[in-house]
C-alpha cells in the first residue's frame, strides 16, 4: 500500500528535523528574512512579478514578521523545515500568490547565501579581535622597546633581546594571519542567488541586483559552484585555524617564561589563582586556559575542513544546516582567545633581575664578544668564536658573570692567536653588555630602538591599511541593509 504520511518518521524528526529547525531559528531566521525581501524587490523590479503583486506579498511578509515569536516556535513535523513554514504562512493569507514568492530561486541558492550572511557577520567580529590584539601588542612593544629579555632557541637560553623585539616578531605573525583572514572574508563576499538549483533561471532575474541589496560585491559567477563549490568555508576555517596555531606558540612561550625556573615574564595578580592547598603557588592559570582554547579553535577548524573532504561536487547537506551551525564554535573559543590576550599581554612585565640571572648564568652577550674581536682585533671569525668559546666554558664553570671574565678571556686570546688582545677591561664589559648587545644590531629588523620603532611604524601602517579594508566592506553591509529596506518599504506602499 502506498505511503501517504504527510509526517516524518518520529525518530528522523527527533534527530535530523527538529534540531535543523532549532538551529535556524537561533542562526537564520534574520538572514532568510533578508534574502525574501530582496528577492521580492528584485522580482518587482524586473517586471517578474507585477506592482500590486509584489505589494501584498510584502504586506504579508511584514505582517508575518511583526506577528511571529519566532523564538517560540516549536518543530511539528508539518512542514518539512522553516522555509516552508514561511511559505506555508503566506499562503495562508495570500493564497496562491503566496507561492510566488518563490519564483526562480531554490533551497539551494538561498541556504547558500544564509550560510555567506551569517559567516561573514562572525567573520567581522573576528577580525575586530584581531585588530584589537594587534594593537595592542604594537603598543605593548613601544612600551618594552628597551626592555632586555632572554631569547631562547632549542628551549636554551641565546641571546639579549628586547621584549619589544619579540611582540614585533608576533605582530608579524598577527599581521599576515589578518591578512589570510582578510582575504577569506573576500570569498564571503560572492552572492550564489539566481544559481536556483544549480543552472540559474528561465526568468529574466538581476543577479547583480540581488548581490547588492544583500551587501555583496556581486554574484558568484558560475551557477553550479554556487551550490558546489565549498571552498568559501574551506578557506575561511583554514584561514582561522592558522591564527589559534600561530597564538599557540605565543601562548606557550607565555607558559616557559612564567616558570619558576625561569621568571622572566611576571604575570600580575589579576591573572592568578592560589592553589587550595599550597600557600606559596601562584599559578597562571588564563594562560593554560589560552593554550587550550587555542588548540580547541584548531581543532574545530580541522573538523570542518575535513567534514567537506570527498565529498561529491554538488548541492549536499555535508556543507550545510548542522555542519555550518557546528563551525560557530570555532569563533566562540576563538575570540575568547582574542579578549583574553589582548588583556593578558598588556598587563604582563619582565622581570629584569630575573632576566639579569638567566643572562649571566647561560652568557648570553658571548657572540658580541666574537664579533667585536672581528672588528677590532681584524680576526676571522672562526679565531674569535673559538676564544669565546674558551672564555665562556671558564666563566660557565666558575658560575661567574661573563662581565667578569676578562682574566678568562685575555688568556684564551693568547693561547688562540700567541699575542696579547687590545681590549681593555673596560672594552670588554662594554662588548658583553647586554645593552650594547642590542644597541650595535641596528639593522632592519633588529632589536635596537630606532630599528625596532620603524618597525612598528611600519606595522601601524599596514594595521590601519587593513582597518579601512575591513572598514569599507562592513560600511557597504550597512548601507546595502538600508537600501533594502527602503526597497522593500517602497513596495509596501505602491
Amino acid at each position: 500500500m502506498k505511503d501517504i504520511s504527510k509526517f516524518p518518521d518520529p525518530t528522523y524528526k527527533k534527530t535530523v528535523l527538529a534540531p535543523l529547525f532549532e538551529g535556524v531559528k537561533t542562526h537564520y531566521a534574520a538572514h532568510m528574512s533578508a534574502i525574501n525581501k530582496a528577492h521580492l524587490v528584485m522580482l518587482s523590479e524586473t517586471g517578474i512579478l507585477g506592482g500590486s503583486e509584489a505589494s501584498e506579498i510584502a504586506g504579508a511578509l511584514a505582517g508575518i514578521e511583526a506577528e511571529t515569536d519566532i523564538a517560540s516556535l516549536q518543530y511539528t513535523g508539518e512542514h518539512e523545515d522553516y522555509f516552508f513554514v514561511v511559505e506555508a504562512a503566506l499562503k495562508a493569507r495570500l493564497g496562491d500568490l503566496g507561492g510566488m514568492l518563490h519564483t526562480a530561486r531554490s533551497r539551494n541558492d538561498m541556504d547558500h547565501t544564509l550560510f555567506k550572511l551569517a559567516l561573514r557577520q562572525r567573520t567581522r567580529v573576528l577580525l575586530e579581535q584581531m585588530q584589537a590584539l594587534c594593537h595592542a601588542f604594537i603598543q605593548k612593544a613601544e612600551e618594552e622597546a628597551e626592555t632586555l629579555i632572554v631569547a631562547y632557541t632549542h628551549g636554551q637560553p641565546a641571546q639579549p633581546s628586547t621584549f619589544g623585539h619579540y611582540l614585533a616578531a608576533a605582530i608579524e605573525v598577527i599581521l599576515r594571519d589578518m591578512a589570510r583572514l582578510e582575504a577569506a572574508a573576500r570569498g564571503l563576499e560572492h552572492c550564489p542567488m539566481g544559481a536556483a538549483a544549480i543552472t540559474t533561471s528561465g526568468f529574466p532575474i538581476d543577479r547583480q541586483r540581488m548581490a547588492e541589496l544583500l551587501g555583496f560585491e556581486e554574484p558568484l559567477l558560475n551557477s553550479y559552484g554556487c551550490i558546489a563549490s565549498v571552498d568559501y568555508v574551506t578557506g575561511l576555517y583554514s584561514a582561522i585555524k592558522l591564527v589559534f596555531v600561530h597564538l599557540g606558540r605565543l601562548i606557550q612561550d607565555m607558559a616557559f617564561w612564567s616558570s619558576f625556573e625561569v621568571g622572566q615574564l611576571y604575570v600580575p595578580n589579576s591573572f592568578v589563582q592560589i592553589s587550595s592547598i599550597m600557600p606559596q603557588k601562584r599559578n597562571p592559570v588564563p594562560i593554560e586556559h589560552m593554550r587550550h582554547l587555542a588548540a580547541v579553535t584548531a581543532g574545530r577548524c580541522d573538523m570542518m575542513v575535513d567534514t567537506m573532504r570527498n565529498t561529491p561536487f554538488t548541492d549536499m547537506n555535508d556543507s550545510e544546516g548542522e555542519v555550518q551551525q557546528a563551525g560557530y564554535a570555532a569563533f566562540e573559543s576563538g575570540g575568547r582567545v582574542l579578549q583574553l590576550l589582548t588583556a593578558f599581554v598588556p598587563s604582563c612585565q619582565i622581570d629584569a633581575d630575573n632576566v639579569t640571572r638567566n643572562a649571566d648564568a647561560a652568557c648570553i652577550t658571548i657572540t658580541e664578544l666574537a664579533d667585536t674581536l672581528v672588528r677590532q682585533e681584524a680576526l676571522s671569525f672562526r679565531q674569535a668564536h673559538e676564544i669565546a668559546a674558551a672564555t665562556a666554558r671558564v666563566v660557565i664553570a666558575d658560575h661567574q658573570p661573563l662581565q667578569k671574565g676578562y682574566a678568562a678571556f685575555a688568556a684564551a686570546f693568547e693561547r688562540e692567536t700567541g699575542k696579547a688582545t687590545s681590549l681593555s677591561e673596560t672594552d670588554f664589559k662594554t662588548a658583553t653588555s647586554a645593552e650594547n648587545f642590542v644597541q650595535v644590531r641596528d639593522r632592519p629588523g633588529g632589536p635596537a630602538r630606532d630599528a625596532l620603532c620603524g618597525a612598528l611604524a611600519v606595522y601601524r601602517q599596514q594595521a590601519a591599511d587593513l582597518s579601512l579594508t575591513f572598514q569599507s566592506r562592513n560600511a557597504r553591509h550597512v548601507e546595502a541593509d538600508k537600501q533594502l529596506n527602503l526597497a522593500f518599504a517602497s513596495l509596501m506602499e505602491s
